[in-house]
């Protein structure tokens, strides 16, 4: 997918390599309804593809970051009981698979769409993050909540089981038998709970929390983009990797880097006492 255009339920802003996504749903507390998912997966594609873009912030607006998958309406649960075949024309007009496998797909495609994005990405999460919010803060590289934020992976209350890529992130933010206790019971857990188990990394007073994860964003915006993608890439590979490949990784990685004008600039700026300007070259 290109640019996404027009948005219905995202607010997107770019400033000094900062780009910022508010998912926009506040009267749902953000909850992502069928246009959300395929905006989200375009604005993830778009961000992917631009240089230009150095760190992404996801939030949400109106106080609660993203209250999962709006089960309300088009695509609630009374939509699979029309049958496989049914509704395949959607409200734009055009025809996309509209069975509950379908919309899952779709929602994959965005999940898959954040995983796949090679600058560092942050989740800022006020109010609450549940079920696929949840899975989405947890899908992004760093978690930082204020001290009333809320998650959990509500699935079960909902007689449901895990989606948005939970069942493949939340063991490696937390390991198996506390994965295993956050989807089973489903409980909500507060800020500090959720620091102490690992689901974030850091949670900060409500006031203060759009200027801290601003500091780590520029920090980030000023760091050198061709290093931090193939430190990313390095780590998301890590689980599945023997340490003989995780090495032969790092080496292909650093060759690359030695071939950059970042890392010249680095270590010139090192050697002249100087920040580094770094330029994705």
């Amino acid at each position: 997918m290109g640019s996404p255009g027009a948005l219905e339920t995202l607010i997107v802003e770019r400033r000094d390599g900062v780009v910022t996504v508010t998912m926009h749903r506040p009267a749902k507390k953000n909850a992502a309804n069928e246009t959300m998912w395929a905006e989200l997966r375009a604005t993830f594609e778009d961000v992917a593809g631009r240089a230009e873009d150095r760190v992404l912030v996801l939030t949400g607006a109106g106080g609660d970051f993203c209250s999962g998958a709006d089960l309300s309406g088009r695509g609630g649960p009374g939509e699979a009981a029309r049958g496989p075949g049914a509704g395949r024309t959607v409200d734009d007009g055009t025809t996309r698979d509209a069975t509950p496998l379908g919309r899952m797909r779709r929602v994959n495609a965005a999940c898959i769409a954040l995983h796949r994005i090679p600058q560092p990405t942050i989740a800022k999460v006020r109010g609450v993050a549940v079920g696929a919010g949840c899975n989405l803060a947890l899908g992004c590289d760093l978690v930082v909540a204020s001290e009333g934020a809320r998650l959990s992976e509500i699935f079960a209350r909902r007689g449901l089981s895990l989606d948005f890529g939970g069942s493949w992130v939340l063991p490696r933010r937390v390991g198996l038998h506390r994965a295993n206790e956050l989807a089973f019971l489903a409980d909500l857990v507060g800020a500090a709970d959720a620091a102490a188990m690992g689901l974030v990394n850091r949670v900060v007073p409500d006031a203060e929390l759009d200027a801290f994860v601003d500091g780590w964003a520029r920090r980030l915006a000023a760091g050198p983009p061709i290093a931090l993608a193939a430190t990313k890439r390095l780590l998301q590979a890590s689980l599945a990797s023997s340490l003989e490949e995780a090495l032969e990784a790092e080496a292909a990685a650093q060759v690359t880097n030695f071939g950059t004008a970042d890392t010249a600039e680095a270590m010139a700026a090192f050697l002249e006492k100087r920040d580094p300007k770094f330029t994705g070259r």
